[in-house]
């Protein structure tokens, strides 16, 4: 049952926690008194760190915790974004209370263990292999491109379970516990020098069953749940106007008049339209979702948000002229978390190439947009009804 919570009760209920809690500088100490008062989340259920509230209120309450401590989004971004709301809408009671708290406070990080190095653009032609021995399941598999996978604590995984069906039927979805023996994490070294994405081999790691999230052989309809919240995540967060990747070739813009041209004008009013329209349709896309799950609309917003990152970040280096071919550090290190619109316009511009291919490739979401926003005819399928074990790979 929703809690009668409008915007005014809701900013009084912020106000009123911060003044309580102005003296607490501990960061996780103060996620953990806010997750308990339901001001995390706030249209998650009460107890689970939210009030159950409509879900157009979070933008309101967001606002209003503006300069207090805040979830670290660069480490945390796999676990609020696509996590949390897999497991509120897919696990038990048990996985809700154990896991959520921590993930909030990012007291435990989590990373997506999806992709594989067959099974990228076509997910669900995982190999990844979970046996199920009395109580526990057994995996052995490979994965690849696991942002933060360094870091994690958890991740959330994907694994064949039964080949003798068709591909979309025979996966189930697991919690891993990257501490468990086996779980083996090998940077992958990026164009811009630092290792952000790893690759993770599963060599016989065991996974108790109250891991396990959704049935068994459900694996597809649950990860249509996280994959549905991460393309939001990516392209669908909230940003005033000017900010977002655009921000950072505004801000040359108007300190460096001595680097405008006519030309460079004309495309950045352009792109500032462009900007402007994809902000919009994402606030448009978040009132639909107070409504209810995020639908297939959140792949326009995630391919919006790459074209455009790309084409800004591409003006940004122009703009900066010699500057903007200059590269800060090309050292190879472990990056500590993710962020597409930091240090200079080198880094910028060679992490958005990243853009249009990680959340789904841009291909792969105009596949979607067109059949499942558009209604448009299906591709051919001739693997649709072949059990997974007769695939040719």
């Amino acid at each position: 049952m929703s809690t009668k919570l409008d915007a005014t009760s809701a900013r009084e209920r912020v106000r009123a926690f911060v003044a309580a809690h102005r003296d607490v500088t501990d960061r996780v100490g103060f996620l953990r008194a806010r997750f308990d008062a339901g001001l995390a989340w706030v249209h998650f259920p009460e107890g689970l760190g939210g009030l159950g509230a409509s879900r157009d209120l979070q933008e309101v309450v967001d606002a209003e915790f503006a300069g207090t401590p805040q979830p670290d989004l660069g480490k945390q971004g796999v676990g609020l974004g696509m996590a949390a709301p897999t497991i509120l809408a897919c696990g038990t009671d048990a996985q809700r209370r154990r896991f959520l708290r921590p993930l909030w406070t990012g007291e435990e990080i989590w990373c997506q263990l999806f992709s594989e190095p067959g099974a990228g653009s076509d997910l669900a032609a995982v190999a990844t292999r979970a046996v199920r021995d009395g109580n526990e399941w057994v995996v052995d598999g490979q994965k690849v491109w696991t942002s933060g996978a360094h870091h994690a604590r958890w991740g959330i995984l994907i694994a064949r379970t039964d080949p003798d069906v068709p591909k979309h039927a025979g996966m189930t979805y697991f919690v891993c516990d990257m501490a468990a023996p086996g779980v083996e994490v090998r940077p992958l070294r990026q164009i811009t020098g630092e290792a952000e994405f790893n690759e993770v081999f599963l060599s016989s790691v065991r996974l108790a069953d109250d891991l396990r999230v959704g049935g068994v052989g459900e694996g597809w309809r649950v990860a249509q749940t996280t994959l549905m919240n991460e393309r939001v995540a990516i392209g669908g967060e909230p940003v005033e106007p000017g900010g977002g990747p655009i921000g950072p070739v505004l801000e040359t813009w108007r300190t460096r008049p001595d680097l405008r041209t006519h030309d460079l004008h004309r495309r950045l009013l352009a792109l500032w339209v462009d900007a402007e329209a994809t902000r919009l349709a994402a606030a448009r896309f978040r009132e639909q979702l107070a409504a209810g799950l995020p639908g297939p609309e959140g792949s326009a917003a995630k391919l919006a948000f790459s074209t455009l990152n790309q084409r800004l970040s591409g003006l940004d280096v122009e703009l900066n002229r010699e500057a903007g071919l200059r590269y800060d550090d090309w050292t190879f290190r472990r990056s500590d978390d993710v962020d597409m619109f930091g240090r200079d316009a080198g880094y910028r511009y060679l992490r958005a190439k990243g853009n249009s291919i990680e959340g789904g490739t841009s291909e792969i979401l105009r596949t979607v947009i067109a059949e499942r926003v558009l209604g448009l005819p299906p591709e051919p399928r001739t693997d649709k009804n072949v059990p997974w074990k007769g695939l040719p790979r």
